[in-house]
């Protein structure tokens, strides 16, 4: 009887915790990112996000699916969401208060990356992509037709 129950727990745990959330698609597996697309940054934001890790260094590419409005509370942040290979998104929170805004940012654009991710449910976000002026954190950018955002 006790062991009915212990795997009947078991298997609801597993349906209930480990399987992907409801109306979300799973996740590629990594090596199958970086052997297909060579794209070792979105392999490295997906197990990111996977293991829900946190102040992870990461550079690659995406394409702007959402451009959202600015985040003008304390330090202002140009929004927008990146979609990297395998199809995972996550927001890009851009400092225009140390960096230039990339004003002619469109849905459908790449931007090439350099910043740092930080877990959050949704898929995390993308920030430090500027420079640090008091020099305590490694320096990002924003890459977008050809102009280095920093």
């Amino acid at each position: 009887m006790i062991k009915l129950l212990l795997i009947i727990l078991l298997g609801v745990f597993y349906i209930g915790f480990m399987q992907p959330e409801s109306g979300k698609p799973a996740l590629p597996d990594i090596s199958a990112v970086v052997a297909q697309a060579g794209d070792k940054a979105a392999a490295g934001i997906i197990e990111a996000y996977r293991n829900r890790l946190t102040n992870i260094q990461v550079e690659g590419q995406g394409t702007v699916t959402r451009i959202l409005p600015d985040d003008n509370e304390g330090s202002r942040h140009q929004r927008f969401i990146l979609r990297v290979y395998g199809g995972h998104t996550v927001l890009v929170a851009h400092n225009v208060d140390l960096a230039p805004r990339i004003n002619d940012l469109k849905v459908g654009d790449t931007v090439d990356f350099h910043g740092e991710y930080e877990w959050n449910p949704k898929g995390g976000v993308l920030h430090w992509t500027h420079h640090d002026p008091r020099h305590t954190h490694t320096d990002g950018w924003l890459k977008h037709h050809g102009h280095t955002y920093q």
